[in-house]
């Protein structure tokens, strides 16, 4: 029998993780180590790779590490890996978790789901995993802290709705919630700062965002949210693979005489999702094209939501357009 795959699965968790080594050969039989357990940190992944490489069949056959996108503690790990020259595929969590209910297994321990996700990459082509820039991967931080603040502040503006609302409100407590929102506005001017300064010290994205932002209702901090959260469309190939990835694909239910309800999967990351889904209101207003578009849907029978969902996957494929062809906005298209 010849061996056709090896893989490392790795279930990570804050302070440790588990692994399983796997092989599968031509007959499609799948063969696992025992569980091994290491600690998140250096020496951890020191003694996983030396075990890993100890484990393998041959150092001709790709040895790949299997993780998930559990937040960011598989990042040091993964980090760690590429740097020793070792392939590694990150897999969205939902995807091992939709896997994992087609296996016999109906118990969840950290052990049985190592295994699961060493199936798993037995079983798919996964594409490998490359860290971000140093560009990119700072975009990324400042993109979500900056997202993040907005929903503080309008969570804090609405209590201080709320106190002056109510009979006889404290005037300390006000000057509080007013003194809070502007220290988060002065952090979110800040932050802007610093992600105009990130793209004008970088050559391409200095040249393709503006050209992007020419486009009415996408502004910059839409554009560069959508550059961090893809690694400017690296690992996308296609428009319904991005539409998917933020979770904007369709999902029809039917089944014979059953016609159910269609709608988005909102399963992929949601920080690509609500990224566009503010600046639609804003089109739909202001780019003749997508108000178009938008009343189009409306008058076909669509609820105002459905039809505002369909113009934020528009503007998404849009800018990922855009960038591809490195070319400006043109309403006449």
């Amino acid at each position: 029998m010849n061996i056709l795959k090896q893989i490392v699965g790795v279930d990570i968790s804050m302070n440790t993780f588990n692994a399983k080594f796997g092989t599968t050969d031509n007959t499609q039989q799948i063969v696992l180590s025992s569980d091994q357990s290491f600690n998140n940190a250096l020496p951890g992944f020191k003694k996983i790779l030396k075990w890993a490489l100890t484990s393998r069949v041959s150092a001709n056959i790709p040895l790949i590490f299997v993780m998930e996108a559990t937040g960011v503690y598989y990042q040091q790990l993964a980090y760690f890996l590429v740097e020793n020259n070792c392939s590694v595929a990150v897999v969205l969590p939902n995807k091992i978790k939709n896997y994992c209910k087609s296996l016999s297994s109906k118990s969840k321990t950290d052990p049985l789901d190592a295994a699961a996700i060493t199936r798993f990459g037995l079983e798919r082509q996964l594409p490998l995993w490359t860290p971000p820039t140093e560009t990119l991967k700072a975009l990324h931080a400042l993109t979500r802290e900056y997202r993040a603040l907005k929903v503080t502040i309008t969570e804090i503006k609405n209590q201080r709705h709320a106190l002056r609302s109510s009979c006889m409100p404290l005037a300390a407590s006000l000057k509080r919630k007013q003194q809070t929102i502007a220290l988060l506005e002065k952090q979110v001017s800040q932050i802007e700062l610093e992600l105009h300064d990130l793209v004008n010290a970088d050559s391409s994205l200095s040249e393709r965002v503006p050209k992007i932002c020419s486009a009415k209702g996408i502004g910059f901090i839409t554009v560069v949210s959508v550059l961090a959260e893809t690694q400017c469309f690296k690992l996308v190939t296609k428009q319904k693979q991005l539409a998917s990835y933020a979770g904007y694909d369709i999902v029809f239910n039917d089944s014979g005489l059953k016609k159910g309800k269609t709608s988005i999967s909102k399963k992929g990351n949601r920080f690509l999702r609500n990224a566009v889904f503010m600046p639609a209101l804003a089109a739909i207003r202001h780019n003749p094209q997508m108000k178009t578009f938008y009343q189009r849907l409306i008058a076909k029978g669509k609820n105002k939501k459905l039809a505002l969902i369909a113009v934020a996957r528009k503007l998404l494929l849009l800018i990922y357009a855009l960038w591809k062809n490195n070319s400006a906005y043109d309403p006449n298209y």
